[in-house]
């Protein structure tokens, strides 16, 4: 079972996105802020991130570079700010997603995700 960060200060966004992925067979933790995330990255290993650009006066852009630089996970940046968030971002998510989402597509983008890194992750071993 995959294990899903969702990172949202949107209270309603969070829990419809995590219950979405916890119906879809993942397992997901939610967290409200940048500094929560940061944190829950360090502490626990993640498949892959979901995450709003905007939060209150931070941007995404610390959890997009911790997940990509220091663990490689994929990582979707779901926004109403996409170009925002595109153009501020380095390393690059994987995928922009303009809010608001359809949670079937959230699902299936997640699914390829994972499998390409599953792919990367078994050609890479000896």
């Amino acid at each position: 079972m995959a294990k899903i960060l969702c990172v949202d200060d949107d209270p309603i966004a969070i829990l419809i996105r995590r219950e979405t992925l916890e119906v879809a067979g993942y397992l997901a933790t939610s967290c409200s802020s940048v500094d929560e995330a940061l944190r829950e990255l360090e502490r626990e290993s993640y498949d892959a991130v979901v995450t709003d650009w905007r939060f209150s006066e931070e941007s995404g852009r610390a959890i997009v570079h911790t997940a990509k630089s220091k663990w490689s996970i994929p990582v979707v940046v779901v926004t109403g700010y996409v170009g925002e968030a595109f153009q501020a971002a380095e390393p690059l998510a994987d995928i922009y997603l303009e809010k608001p989402i359809d949670s079937r597509e959230l699902i299936q983008i997640l699914k390829i995700l994972l499998e390409v890194r599953t792919d990367r992750v078994r050609s890479s071993r000896p």
